[in-house]
């Protein structure tokens, strides 16, 4: 039986549920990115970020190329892009929506208790 739809959304975002999986992929925004600078970057011990790389690996959302001694990793898809664009855009509104019930409850307090 294939899994259903809802069921593979939340374990791509269960995969995409890690800081560092996330640093990982707005670096690479910027286009293919060698481990070096990602590793400078992030500044992880190599052995975690080798970890959470290979992660993003299996599940197809980046690639990596090995020139000689260099591995390089590139987004997979534009989409991966645009999702991190959303995700931002969300956590914007989210965050703005916050700081305006802020003030309203500071403004809603007496004097006399700030």
């Amino acid at each position: 039986m294939p899994v259903p739809l809802y069921q593979a959304k939340a374990e791509f975002f269960r995969m995409l549920g890690h800081p560092v999986r996330i640093r990982v992929l707005e670096l690479l925004q910027d286009g293919p990115t060698p481990v070096r600078d990602l590793l400078t970057a992030i500044e992880i011990e190599p052995s975690s970020l080798s970890q959470q790389l290979a992660v993003l690996r299996r599940s197809g959302i980046v690639t990596s190329t090995r020139t000689g001694s260099t591995v390089v990793y590139a987004l997979a898809g534009g989409d991966v892009a645009e999702l991190l664009r959303a995700a931002r855009r969300i956590l914007t509104e989210m965050l703005a929506g916050q700081n305006e019930r802020l003030e309203g409850l500071l403004d809603a307090e007496p004097e006399a208790v700030r």
